[in-house]
């Protein structure tokens, strides 16, 4: 059975790019954090199922919870960096970027002690145009790995003609793509979020069997810790394609997580795809 990569990006419901114009960054101190409980959730969960995970986690939350992060490390999870603030790399250049990620990774490897060598970007935002920089500035920065470019068209990201599987991205650097299926002369997302709420499971079953049993390759599967919490406070004034795709099947999100975990084999991104 192939092992595939079950990844979570650590971030809060109040921190998701949709939400950028309805909640100013500069208050995020004053919502309310349900980070913690969740990742704790989520950690009791992946401890049932004896399942090892990669933690993609905010700097900025690492500061406020170094404990939760401090137990990622312990539970023997590999952590790994989502950038400081979630600022999409598109709306960065690359010296506001380099800084960026620089910051992160020595947060992270402060307070847990374990080198970080992955990255991914908030919401997959290294693409056509200013993948050469980023990549070269991950690089620089000593990350081995990203998982940054989604090969799929999409309203707010993706680069569909970028490879589906893990490829070279620069020297010493590899790109990890979240996973997709290839049907009907184009990409089709099959990696997890509001995608895998959505679907029936059976088909999300189904296209990830698909793709280690047709490409003999390992998915990446992810997820974000708001996405078990159906108590979340709802933001308002947000359109309902956003308020569709932000809440649609969260109560069902944790039960159809447990059936994941026990229909393939998981583990984390580091041993698969790059193994000492």
């Amino acid at each position: 059975m192939i092992n595939n990569a079950l990844t979570i990006d650590v971030e809060d419901y109040f921190q998701v790019s949709a939400f950028a114009s309805h909640i100013d960054r500069a208050t995020w101190d004053a919502c309310e954090c349900r980070v913690a409980r969740n990742v704790e959730r989520i950690l009791k969960i992946l401890d049932e199922h004896n399942v090892k995970a990669t933690f993609f986690t905010l700097g900025w939350v690492a500061e406020r919870y170094p404990d939760v992060v401090r137990l990622i490390v312990a539970d023997g999870h590999e952590l790994a960096s989502h950038g400081y603030g979630h600022q999409r790399v598109s709306d960065l250049n690359a010296q506001q970027f380099s800084a960026d990620i620089i910051r992160a990774k020595s947060i992270l490897e402060d307070i847990s002690g374990v080198q970080v060598i992955g990255y991914r970007a908030p919401s997959f935002s290294i693409g056509a145009k200013n993948r050469v920089w980023a990549f070269e500035c991950l690089a620089e920065a000593g990350y081995r790995y990203s998982s940054s470019v989604y090969p799929v068209k999409h309203d707010h990201y993706g680069m569909p003609d970028a490879p589906r599987f893990a490829h070279e991205a620069h020297p010493s650097l590899m790109e990890v793509p979240p996973t997709t299926v290839r049907a009907f002369a184009r990409n089709w997302p099959a990696s997890g979020v509001g995608y895998f709420r959505l679907m029936p499971y059976a088909l999300s079953r189904q296209l990830i069997s698909r793709v280690n049993q047709v490409d003999g390759q390992a998915a990446v599967f992810y997820f974000h810790p708001w996405e078990l919490d159906k108590e979340q406070p709802r933001i308002a004034g947000i359109s309902a394609k956003t308020k569709f795709r932000h809440y649609v099947n969260i109560s069902r999100m944790e039960n159809r997580l447990k059936r994941l975990l026990n229909d393939f084999q998981w583990g984390r991104m580091d041993h698969i795809f790059l193994p000492s």
